[in-house]
């Protein structure tokens, strides 16, 4: 195996990794009210149970403020099939790292800004936030990864077709 066919699929393992969190954080997005039983099953905290009492409130008398997250986990999924771009051509479809890594600096803010106005406790702020840190590691990767691909020297039919165009 050259290592460009080598690269190129550790390339595809980190993005395979990237795709299969965005796609798990989109499915957790739909049933958060049976989620947050759940937690609270496990867990005695204060904030897990007062959001829980909120969301089965909203969902037995304004059900429909539950589709905002309806919303949020489609928007997961489709940014994952934007990064199936970077899988057929990483080098040309590097933007989408890019933009992604700009999203998850995006996180920071929103949850700075946002979360005080909507009471949100501090660290559950942190927490959000880490999402953002840690989306962003694999997408620093992806594209140190993919930068070291276009440095390296094309391979087969596609290097010969280039070759001879004059």
């Amino acid at each position: 195996m050259s290592e460009r066919s080598a690269l190129q699929r550790r390339i595809r393992a980190w993005l395979a990794l990237f795709i299969t969190c965005l796609v798990l954080s989109g499915l957790t997005a739909f049933p958060l009210v049976s989620e947050l039983q759940w937690a609270n099953s496990l867990l005695s905290h204060e904030w897990l149970r007062r959001v829980g009492d909120g969301l089965e409130r909203a969902d037995a008398d304004y059900p429909f403020l539950l589709y905002g997250t309806d919303w949020l986990a489609f928007a997961h999924l489709v940014i994952a099939v934007f990064f199936y771009g970077v899988h057929r051509d990483p080098v040309r479809n590097i933007w989408i790292v890019e933009a992604g890594m700009i999203a998850c600096a995006g996180v920071i803010p929103l949850a700075l800004i946002c979360g005080p106005i909507r009471g949100i406790p501090f660290g559950w702020s942190l927490i959000d936030m880490s999402f953002g840190v840690f989306g962003v590691l694999p997408l620093l990767v992806l594209r140190r990864m993919i930068k070291r691909l276009e440095a390296m020297p094309a391979q087969g039919y596609r290097a010969k077709a280039a070759a001879t165009i004059p």
